[in-house]
């Protein structure tokens, strides 16, 4: 039986067959035939290799590779110039040549370094600039904008509108179902109807009111749609009237939280909500960026420098002025501890401190400075009680016996015998004091004072007013021949003491002689010094300038006499003489007003008001005569000019307040008070008027910030007294008096005298 012949026989090869590749038999090549190398995809020897192995590419990176890891990368093994695999030379010996050459070449390289390193750096700057250019901050690109916010008026800031949400309601709160809007006219036909409904018709959840199949398209019987929160709540109905009275009855509630169950009036004051807020905000008129700029810069100065006493002072004082009290008390406190021997920051701690607080800080500072003057008189005056007081001075004197202001303060507590004796004993503490000196000639007898002066001229022979004092008590026991010699006496002892006899000096010691009654002592003293550095030709010219000074009296004489004419003249011939002296244009001014000569008048004052533009009287007077004539608008602005000219004078603003008043403009009376306030916030003439500008219901609490401001000053005190009297607070004035059982049937007038005498020997 034959075989079947194989179809592929006799054929020829396909293309790329290889003769025994499929057994593994390979042909092989010679370097004539591939060329000097092979190709990386060529097939190795090796017809057993791995896969990864078995092109030439391969091998080529497996020898690649333990070449690498055979390398010794150990930092022992380092070279900071030829790194691990070393020189070409590392083999060689390393001589002294070659270290000196590698020296030389390292000096070079630094060299040329350094001469590049100019260049480097600006390159180096000028590139950060340019990538800072292209890319900027975001601080930087708003800068010009921070910068015009400066220039945005209040009214520009508050009318920027509120960041608003731009998301669609769905994206809000994708849970609320889309709703359709009720329209106005299904509430109209309710109101009118007063309809009921517990449901709404479907074919108006179905048209929606606006597509509807009826004509007249918005005026439709169903024009509605269901709309949420609407229902009445337990009846389940739809009630317009009753969302109406709950709107109502909101409204009524807000009102009555604002209200005043008493009066009836309003607590929120309109006028003076702005004021109150003003009053509340720290005077200091900064910025908050300045406030915490001035923090952090006082917070470095406290860190570099702790024991710096000015530092910590200024630290509690931004603090106090920013409100923060208690944080300004616990700086202070700290300051006293990093340096306890500065007397400043001790006296600003106890100012800081209330109470009792501040006695123990004043304690502690006199344990650390034994011998401040400052820091006893603080403690001194800390003290309420008399006996207190002046236990502390007392003790005070016995660390600091030559502290004038301490013997003086301690002899003002005491009773004159009491304080005799001390001052017998300040004397010899302080021998220099002339104070001290008068004070005790003044309290001793006639015979006493005598030998007190004598010491008092051996100790200071330098000081005019010893002398003067002797001659007064010579004077005052009836000896007026002795006062002159006195005189003459201090004029050649003074001489003799290298002391300058000045005119004018004496000259007002004279006059205030003449003042206190001293007429002879006067005398003397003119006498003997109107002669003093004036030439013999000039005197009489001199001596007559002296004289027309006896000028503005001599007016006044005439004046009141009578004789307007004569006075009219003297005060043109004054005023020739003394044009800076504004009490003439004043009485000028106040003669031609009498005569009613307004048109005088204005000009007199107006030209005194150039010559003397500080001058107070004249202002008002020219304020007065404007006002009286019925020109209050040109009064207003001589007022107005007369407070830029005299920038914090209480007695301009005053005035400018009561001429609103007087016109019954008491609304800008109010704004111009609390203008006035801010100015002079000390002022005890202003705070006493603002009490009563005040409506009846705050004037008492205007009353309390006068108090805090002005405790002591006369106009505060007066102006309490009188709210007491004008609310018939009549009890706390007399009620000690009038309670007295032995006067239980006196009457108002004569309790009145008796509480008089009361008061008149308690205080």
């Amino acid at each position: 039986m034959n075989k079947k012949k194989k179809p592929f026989l006799g054929m020829p090869a396909p293309l790329g067959y290889v003769p025994g590749l499929g057994r593994g038999a390979t042909g092989f090549t010679t370097r004539s035939d591939i060329g000097p190398a092979r190709d990386a995809n060529d097939p190795v020897d090796d017809r057993h290799a791995p896969p990864g192995k078995r092109t030439v590419g391969d091998q080529m990176k497996k020898s690649q590779a333990a070449d690498d890891d055979d390398e010794d990368l150990n930092d022992t093994n380092y070279d900071e110039f030829n790194g691990y695999a070393g020189s070409l030379f590392s083999s060689g010996p390393y001589e002294k040549d070659d270290e000196e050459a590698d020296a030389i070449y390292a000096a070079l390289d630094k060299r040329m370094d350094e001469r590049r390193k100019e260049r480097r750096e600006q390159r180096e700057k000028e590139e950060i600039e340019k990538y800072r250019m292209e890319r900027p901050k975001i601080q930087q690109q708003f800068s010009d904008l921070k910068r015009k916010l400066a220039e945005v008026t209040e009214e520009e800031w508050l009318s920027i509108p509120e960041v608003g949400d731009a998301r669609n309601k769905r994206q809000r709160n994708p849970r609320y179902e889309k709703l359709t809007p009720v329209p106005d006219s299904f509430f109209a036909k309710h109101l009118q109807t007063g309809e009921n409904h517990t449901s709404v018709d479907p074919r108006q959840t179905q048209f929606g009111g606006l597509n509807t199949p009826y004509p007249g398209g918005l005026n439709t019987p169903y024009p509605g749609g269901m709309t949420p929160g609407l229902m009445t709540p337990g009846t389940g109905e739809l009630d317009m009237r009753k969302i109406g009275q709950a709107r109502n009855t909101l409204m009524d509630m807000r009102l009555s939280q604002v209200s005043d169950s008493v009066s009836g009036q309003t607590v929120v004051d309109p006028k003076g909500y702005l004021t109150d807020l003003n009053s509340m905000i720290p005077t200091h008129g900064g910025d908050i960026n300045d406030i915490k700029k001035a923090r952090l810069l006082l917070k470095s100065v406290r860190e570099t420098n702790p024991h710096h006493p000015p530092a910590w002072i200024a630290s509690a004082r931004l603090e106090e002025v920013t409100g923060k009290l208690q944080v300004a008390r616990n700086l202070i406190m700290k300051g006293t501890e990093m340096c306890p021997k500065s007397e400043d920051v001790w006296l600003e701690a106890a100012r800081l401190q209330p109470g009792d607080t501040a006695k123990a800080v004043v304690a502690q500072a006199v344990r650390h400075l034994p011998q401040s003057v400052r820091i006893y008189i603080r403690a001194a005056e800390l003290e309420t009680d008399i006996r207190a007081k002046k236990r502390v001075l007392r003790k005070a004197l016995e660390h600091v016996p030559n502290s004038v202001r301490l013997w003086k303060a301690a002899v003002e507590l005491e009773e004159p015998e009491d304080a005799r004796i001390m001052l017998s004993r300040a004397v010899e503490c302080c021998p220099t004091s002339v104070e001290l000196w008068l004070a005790l000639a003044r309290l001793e007898t006639y015979e006493n004072a005598r030998k007190v002066l004598n010491k008092a001229r051996e100790n200071i022979p330098t000081d005019r007013h010893i002398w003067i004092t002797a001659a007064k008590l010579e004077e005052a026991n009836g000896n007026t021949q002795m006062v002159e010699k006195i005189i003459d006496r201090a004029i050649t002892s003074l001489r003799a003491n290298g002391v300058e006899i000045n005119r004018e000096q004496w000259i007002q010691d004279a006059e205030e002689c003449d003042k206190a009654g001293s007429v002879a002592t006067c005398q003397a003293v003119m006498r003997a010094v109107i002669g003093i550095g004036i030439e013999e030709e000039d005197r009489k010219h001199t001596w007559m300038e002296d004289a027309d000074s006896v000028f503005m009296k001599s007016v006044k004489l005439e004046w009141v006499l009578g004789n307007i004419a004569a006075a009219q003249e003297l005060c043109e011939e004054a005023l020739k003489h003394y044009e800076d002296f504004p009490k003439l244009w004043m009485m000028k001014g106040q003669i031609e007003e009498q005569e009613e000569l307004v048109e005088k008048a204005r000009e007199a004052y107006s030209q005194g008001l150039k010559k003397c533009p500080h001058s107070t009287p004249l202002w008002l007077l020219l304020s007065r005569l404007e006002e009286k004539v019925g020109q209050l608008t040109r009064a207003r602005a001589i007022l107005e000019k007369s407070r830029l000219k005299n920038p914090k004078n209480p007695g301009l603003w005053l005035e400018s307040v009561r001429l609103e008043y007087r016109a019954g403009l008491k609304n800008i009376a109010n704004t111009l008070m609390a203008k006035a306030l801010q100015e002079c916030p000390n002022s005890g003439v202003l705070w006493s008027e603002a009490i009563f500008l005040e409506a009846r219901p705050q004037r008492k609490t205007k009353s309390v910030d006068a108090l805090k401001k002005c405790e002591h000053d006369p106009h505060v005190l007066l102006a309490v007294a009188k709210l007491f009297w004008s609310e018939r607070k009549i009890t706390k004035l007399w009620c000690a008096v009038s309670k007295d059982i032995a006067n239980w049937q006196r009457k108002i007038g004569e309790i009145l005298v008796l509480v008089a005498a009361h008061i008149k020997n308690t205080f």
